[in-house]
């Protein structure tokens, strides 16, 4: 058990603590998802502006709604994925970290589903801040039309403030995230209780047979509500993506006790409203609650969806530290925001990134009615592909049957692939923007992947094997490089080939020193390595030590800190004394050999992004020399 899954178990045991939990679950799992009454419902009843609509279409559209979020949501999220961690950590790459263990011939395809998931994320990563945000602060224009002009300035302003605060860390804000968002699902769930007294007819919708009469009669604008619909489920992949930072018990208690009873009485409330007022299905959500309430709850609304903002930032965050160990991106500076919760990260390059494209979407869209329309498809899109993975969960880790997991799985999926054909549909009016983003993250991440083990191959064949290289070069002869005092570690990703920079040291300095380290990091399928585990130490000679260093997915690679372990392992050094050995490469360019020529720039450009490795693995500063070499690719 690692060390977040056992802190959370201890946690659940204790009441304060768990309620603790259940909180801050709120505050960050759950604010997408409670954020999209503001717009999901007024979307969904824009189809029948021109023609008008029906007592029992409004009935039927708020029962799919409501079936929607408990099929998708509490069956597939709370009840099943939660359950499908990787040693307590959830989300898209967790899940893909703990298939690539179970090696098989559907491994290539569950890569690139991995990759498609993640891209999809990352994308909704921007477009939820973008429209969240939007959509609170338009509620400005019901309190005076004065206001209307300023949606969008105001939205970019906060929007810069909110990734200009990413670097100082959440660890003092996020206390207030779960009380904030407790008060505003109480204000959602008592706005639906004072409307649903407007017509007690809309408590029909509780029975799953008028979201049934409603698709069956709904006709070919059908599929364009379904989009609308999935709007009552964004934000679902964050319950299972932020699952190692809260733990399941408490996630699944912090839905059931709050979240979806506050939102099913919302979309009821709804419903009556605009039953007994048609007019009001302009902006159902903001027009339940009183002219005096308004400006407050355009405040509170805000707050709600910044709180949003910052949980889906912060996942792209949690997400690109899991790409990078698991060697979908280059090395990025990571910085940590707190000095307890390992969860809390900055990554600077990720936050530039999602910013650009947050202001783009702001002003290119112009309001939340336009960002909805291209909102959807990213959302459903990895959906679909986590059941998919689901399905090979079932299978190679649960020990199902192939026929068993499908019939399990196979109504869930053609529900989510109806869902997807519907917001596909949105394609023309904006829906390729997600699709272009993913496409674009994906090429990236299939880039670094295929261009690192190209990289890697090349460079093993002209290694000499360690096994030659030691006892050529520990015999004594006129031509025997000079021996020096002190330790010296060579870093390597092949293990039983002499590292490059060794091989130069020689060449270029003539000298060896009494101690020689070849040092190999290792990054495990799985989010923590037990202490025990971290070290491991093979004596090849008397001068020659291989020393190999394990860190899971989600830790910090430190290897200085892991270097202390060493002492107990027998390895006896002082660090004043060690240098550290690090090869540079400069890649260059070579046509008609490896990969593509645009995939070779594209390589090449990410590899300047990488940081630099002394930094990443954390070495001492004063300690590591770097030698470089020219390697074509």
């Amino acid at each position: 058990m690692n060390e977040a899954t056992s802190t959370n178990s201890a946690e659940a045991r204790d009441p304060k603590k768990f309620l603790a939990l259940v909180v801050g679950s709120i505050g960050v799992v759950y604010g997408d998802i409670g954020t999209s009454p503001l717009y999901a419902f007024r979307e969904a009843l824009r189809p029948f502006a021109a023609d008008g609509f029906h007592h029992r279409e409004v009935i039927g559209l708020i029962s799919l709604m409501i079936w929607t979020l408990t099929i998708i949501v509490t069956f597939k999220y709370v009840l099943f994925l939660l359950r499908a961690d990787n040693d307590g950590e959830g989300g898209t790459l967790s899940l893909l970290a703990l298939l690539m263990k179970k090696t098989g011939r559907y491994m290539p395809v569950l890569f690139f589903a991995g990759l498609i998931g993640s891209a999809l994320f990352i994308g909704d990563a921007m477009i939820t801040p973008a429209l969240s945000v939007m959509s609170a602060l338009e509620g400005l224009k019901l309190v005076t039309p004065a206001f209307s002009g300023y949606v969008l300035p105001i939205s970019a302003a906060v929007m810069i403030a909110l990734f200009l605060v990413q670097s100082k860390g959440t660890e003092a804000v996020s206390r207030f995230f779960g009380p904030i968002t407790i008060i505003w699902f109480l204000v959602m769930a008592i706005g639906g209780i004072i409307h649903i007294g407007d017509d007690f007819t809309i408590l029909e919708a509780l029975n799953p047979i008028n979201a049934l009469d409603f698709i069956t009669h709904a006709g070919t604008r059908g599929l364009i509500i379904l989009g609308a619909v999935f709007l009552t489920v964004t934000g679902a992949e964050a319950l299972y993506a932020d699952l190692g930072h809260f733990g399941r018990k408490p996630i699944s208690a912090a839905w059931f006790w709050l979240v979806f009873p506050a939102l099913v009485l919302n979309y009821l409330g709804q419903g009556a409203l605009v039953l007994d007022n048609p007019a009001a299905a302009d902006n159902p959500f903001y027009l339940m609650f009183p002219e005096w309430a308004l400006l407050p709850v355009v405040i509170l609304a805000t707050m709600a969806t910044i709180i949003a903002s910052q949980a889906v930032i912060t996942g792209a965050f949690s997400l690109a530290r899991q790409a990078v160990h698991l060697g979908f991106l280059p090395r990025l500076a990571i910085k940590f925001t707190s000095e307890t919760n390992t969860g809390q990260i900055y990554v600077p390059a990720v936050n530039m990134v999602l910013l650009i494209g947050v202001l783009v979407l702001i002003f290119s869209f112009g309001s939340s009615d336009a960002l909805a329309t291209a909102y959807g498809i990213s959302v459903t899109g990895a959906m679909v592909v986590t059941t998919m993975m689901a399905f090979q969960f079932l299978r190679s880790v649960r020990g199902y049957a192939p026929i068993l997991a499908a019939v399990i799985l196979l109504p869930l999926f053609a529900i989510e692939i109806v869902f997807l054909a519907a917001n596909l549909m949105k394609i023309h009016d904006g829906g390729w923007v997600p699709v272009a983003l993913a496409l674009v993250i994906m090429v990236l991440m299939w880039t670094w992947t295929k261009g690192s083990k190209y990289l890697k191959e090349k460079t093993a064949k002209n290694d000499i094997p360690l096994e030659t290289f030691i006892p050529m070069i520990e015999k004594e002869s006129d031509h025997a490089p000079v021996t020096v005092p002190g330790t010296a570690i060579f870093l390597t990703s092949v293990p039983n080939r002499t590292p490059g920079v060794l091989l130069h040291n020689i060449k270029h300095n003539h000298v060896l020193h009494e101690q020689n380290v070849i040092l190999t990091i290792w990054t495990q399928d799985k989010p923590y390595v037990a202490q025990r585990d971290r070290v491991e130490m093979t004596r090849l000679s008397k001068r020659f030590v291989r020393l190999d260093i394990t860190f899971g997915f989600m830790e910090e690679p430190n290897v200085t800190k892991a270097l202390t372990l060493c002492k107990k392992a027998g390895f006896k050094f002082e660090i004043m004394q060690t240098s550290f050995y690090l090869g540079r490469r400069n890649l260059i360019s070579t046509p008609n050999t490896g990969l593509p020529r645009w995939q070779e720039m594209l390589y090449m450009t990410l590899a300047d992004f990488a940081i630099d490795p002394s930094a990443y693995f954390k070495l001492p500063p004063n300690r590591v020399v770097e030698l470089g070499e020219q390697v074509a690719i």
